[in-house]
């Protein structure tokens, strides 16, 4: 087993990697206010920004699913490893060298399964890219050149070469200490009569990055008549490579994507090619697969689902591309980017556009055209004969059925009246009608009733300034009254845990030397808890980075945890964050924590009446005096009285 990894390796991790720079390889991040970046969440689906990261803090929190933690609670989070996978991972890419508390330093089979995989890829595609030079590769260059790319363009998207033998890679990989059971579970080998044999042998191949730019798998393309296999063979399902999540281009293309807010969606390897070296540098394509959910979640993280976010369709004109383009119709409504599809004229493919017409043609061609909801209908119009209304009823039928689909009322009657024109039936209301009453009564079935998650949907709980729900359901674990943020009390106890998490500076000393129970609220009580078990507030004018990963430490659970995250990246209520406003939370909370002490005091002597013992009852009054001078010294003074 591999040793405990050494906290200050770690520490110097999470310092070296800032945590909007990994979360940005995933989604498309824009300014929050308040020092924050905010985008769509990777971890459940939403229509509306909820997902917030502090990269001053280097903490994420999503506001909606309640996800939050730092740098590697992220990676942990979203690409399912362990924590020491995540560390090596993220130590590779900060170039630091970790030590291990057993063992010394890292051996490579101690390494996680992942990071073990991803690097028998990386070390095969600088194998097949090498093997692309030899003299047995000229088939593959002359295919390369035949559809107009050079070695240049080969370089670029490190097209390689798998031998023709059996085992080629194989015992390279073997070489490279990789052990029989990585390369038959990283779909690179396979069983054969005698042992591992390399899957791929004798074709042309592309390596398929994940959206971190990690090699995960690879497409291969058949090159000789006497190789039996298909025409394109990708590497199988395995536990880093999921043909359904990933999409080839995608780490060429994420940057241009997120800032252009267009994506085109080609259909092979060599079509991503042509666009990108045409200029389109947007484009990617699915890997031996259909687009389906996976790859729309993947866009949409990086388009923000803006107004103006447009993807692009580029099937091949044939029956197949149509197919295709329908089944992509049938999604439409998961993006809220408008959706196109562009055919060339003579339905060639962008590389045989590009190598036939140039760069230019492959540039205009994706420039939208044609809505795909149009297109989609038109193809089903199109089957039935429109001169007759019985033609006109069944074209009319199969039709209004997709467009009730539709979630978004507005957006299904502006499509419904353009049905109606496609179908030729003057009277637009009553295919309004049908399509509403087919809606209805699939709602009805699938006991769906209302809207849900289309585009011009519900944006979700309305929330303050901060992002956090006006009133929160009871949170599990904690015991009393659900979070009411229209409280004074409530709302005053979180933004002073705020400032303890975020501006330490600003509270400390006097924030320590608060008590649990002078916060109401049970899940703000829980957080005060946990900062008292870091050390106190005053641990994060050193280092407020360490002082919230020892925060977030002390929580006894998830829903703990994932509230100081919350309150870690949370905006003020209030617009200037100094000493006076700091003083202000400071003398309320305490201010209500003096009052309700002398209300306890006072009604346990009603309670008793004269059955209060002299010692007792001078006591309380003592304390009660007490209480009531500090309490107008509070009024009077304020933060000064503390």
């Amino acid at each position: 087993m591999a040793g405990r990894i050494n906290d200050d390796d770690v520490k110097a991790v999470r310092d070296a990697v800032p945590i909007d720079s990994v979360v940005s390889e995933y989604l498309q991040l824009r300014n929050a206010g308040g020092g924050n970046l905010k985008g769509l969440c990777p971890f459940h689906d939403e229509k509306s920004p909820s997902f917030q990261v502090s990269p001053g803090k280097g903490l994420f929190h999503c506001f909606g699913c309640q996800e939050g933690g730092d740098t590697i609670a992220f990676v942990m989070k979203i690409d399912h490893l362990s924590f020491s996978e995540t560390v090596e991972r993220l130590a590779a890419k900060a170039g630091i060298t970790l030590r291990y508390e057993e063992g010394g330093y890292n051996p490579s089979h101690q390494r996680g399964e992942r990071i073990r995989l991803i690097e028998a890829h990386q070390a095969a595609a600088d194998f097949y890219v090498r093997a692309l030079e030899s003299p047995e590769a000229e088939i593959g260059r002359k295919f390369l050149a035949e559809r107009g790319f050079d070695q240049d363009a080969a370089t670029h998207f490190r097209v390689g070469y798998s031998p023709a033998g059996w085992d080629h890679l194989t015992r390279y990989l073997r070489g490279k200490g990789f052990s029989d059971k990585e390369l038959i579970t990283s779909g690179l080998s396979q069983d054969g009569r005698r042992g591992p044999i390399d899957r791929f042998r004798g074709r042309l191949m592309w390596p398929i990055s994940d959206t971190a730019g990690e090699i995960v798998g690879f497409g291969a393309r058949k090159l000789r008549d006497d190789d039996n296999g298909p025409k394109y063979l990708n590497t199988p399902e395995t536990p880093i490579y999921k043909k359904s999540q990933v999409l080839y281009g995608i780490d060429l293309a994420k940057k241009d994507i997120a800032k252009a807010s267009r994506a085109v969606v080609v259909e092979g390897y060599t079509d991503v090619m042509a666009c990108h070296l045409a200029g389109v540098t947007t484009a990617i394509a699915t890997c031996g697969t259909a687009f389906g959910n996976d790859h729309i979640k993947i866009l949409r993280r990086l388009l923000m689902d803006n107004g103006s976010a447009r993807v692009i369709f580029t099937f091949d004109g044939d029956s197949a591309g149509q197919k295709a383009a329908l089944r992509a119709f049938e999604d439409d409504q998961k993006f809220a980017a408008e959706t196109y599809i562009a055919i060339a004229p003579d339905g060639m493919d962008p590389c045989d556009l590009r190598l036939a017409k140039g760069d230019d043609s492959v540039r205009d061609l994706v420039e939208p055209r044609t809505p795909l909801f149009e297109f989609a209908l038109r193809q089903i119009v199109g089957r039935y004969d429109l001169e007759t209304p019985a033609g006109r009823a069944a074209a009319l039928d199969e039709a209004a059925a997709v467009v009730a689909k539709i979630k978004t009322s507005s957006v299904q009657r502006e499509v419904a009246v353009q049905l109606a024109g496609f179908v030729g039936i003057l009277d637009q209301e009553f295919v309004v009608h049908r399509v509403a009453q087919l809606a209805r009564w699939a709602r009805d079935k699938g006991g769906d009733h209302g809207e849900r998650g289309g585009r011009g949907g519900p944006q979700g709980p309305r929330s303050t300034r901060g992002g956090a729900p006006q009133q929160a359901a009871p949170a599990p674990g904690f015991s009393g009254p659900a979070l009411n943020l229209r409280s004074p009390a409530h709302r005053t106890e979180r933004e002073l845990l705020k400032l303890a998490l975020q501006k330490p500076a600003l509270v400390s000393p006097a924030f320590d030397a608060y008590g649990v129970d002078e916060f109401t609220a049970p899940p703000y009580a829980a957080v005060r808890r946990c900062i008292e078990e870091a050390g106190g507030a005053e641990q994060g004018l050193a280092d407020n980075r360490e002082y919230l990963v020892a925060v977030m430490d002390a929580a006894p659970d998830n829903t703990v945890r994932s509230l100081v995250t919350e309150l870690a990246v949370e905006v003020f209520i209030g617009k200037t964050i100094d000493e006076t406003y700091a003083g202000m939370q400071l003398v309320h909370v305490r201010l209500r924590a003096v009052d309700r002490r002398i209300d306890d005091v006072q009604g346990s002597l009603a309670r008793l009446g004269s059955n209060v013992a002299p010692q007792d009852l001078a006591a309380a009054q003592n304390e009660v005096w007490v209480l009531q001078q500090y309490a107008q010294s509070l009024r009077a003074h304020g933060a000064a009285a503390l």
